[in-house]
């Protein structure tokens, strides 16, 4: 894909216009003064943003303050950022750093970082629209079930749950999720592998609960 600033830049900045640009192109319009495509960046990661200070704070309004903290401290510092990289994953650890702040002020000043080792021990997120044809049993089952991976995911260490929703729902790749979190590659590898298998201990026995039941 060419992501030159140059290469696709629209003649209008009318949101059909900005949707197709690569992330890079739009940052670079933003840094030409088109706050248009500012407000495309937010569409694009707005969500996985707050689903992300969510599930790190535990609390919508300060998961609401953290995405919004994220985006502005991202505008404002947006002739610092090195297009060597992804605008997402220097977003996301605005977010993260935004989020832990959040924390350690409704905490008490305590000490919290995602770069700590971790002992082995151990909603209210926009959803996505359901499809047409389901109908309401399907609906509830698949909410239900979503529910239930929320409550799950939520369960975890923060580091844990951090890196989860970066590699598993948000879909970035090792070295993305390390470059976001100031990790090295493989404290990513263990901290997945740890969540991985917390989660799927914790959604056993959830469901070995709720067959016992019936």
């Amino acid at each position: 894909m060419n992501t030159s600033p140059n290469s696709n830049v629209p003649k209008d900045f009318t949101v059909d216009a900005l949707q197709p640009l690569h992330e890079l192109e739009l940052v670079s319009l933003v840094k030409q003064g088109k706050i248009e495509a500012f407000d495309e960046l937010i569409h694009r990661y707005g969500a996985k943003i707050f689903r992300l200070t969510y599930h790190i704070t535990g609390n919508r309004e300060d998961a609401e303050d953290a995405m919004q903290e994220a985006f502005l401290k991202s505008f404002s510092h947006l002739p610092q950022f090195q297009a060597n990289s992804k605008f997402y994953t220097w977003l996301v650890r605005i977010a993260v750093n935004e989020s832990l702040m959040k924390l350690r002020k409704r905490k008490g000043n305590m000490t919290l970082s995602l770069d700590e080792e971790i002992q082995m021990e151990d909603d209210s997120m926009p959803r996505e629209f359901a499809a047409w044809d389901e109908n309401p049993e399907q609906k509830y089952a698949r909410q239900e079930l979503r529910g239930i991976l929320d409550g799950a995911v939520d369960t975890l260490s923060a580091p844990l749950r951090t890196v989860f929703i970066l590699r598993d729902l948000d879909e970035l790749s090792t070295e993305e999720t390390a470059e976001a979190l100031n990790l090295s590659i493989p404290a990513v590898k263990s901290r997945l592998l740890r969540a991985r298998l917390q989660l799927r201990e914790i959604l056993a026995k959830h469901f070995h609960r709720g067959n016992s039941r019936e």
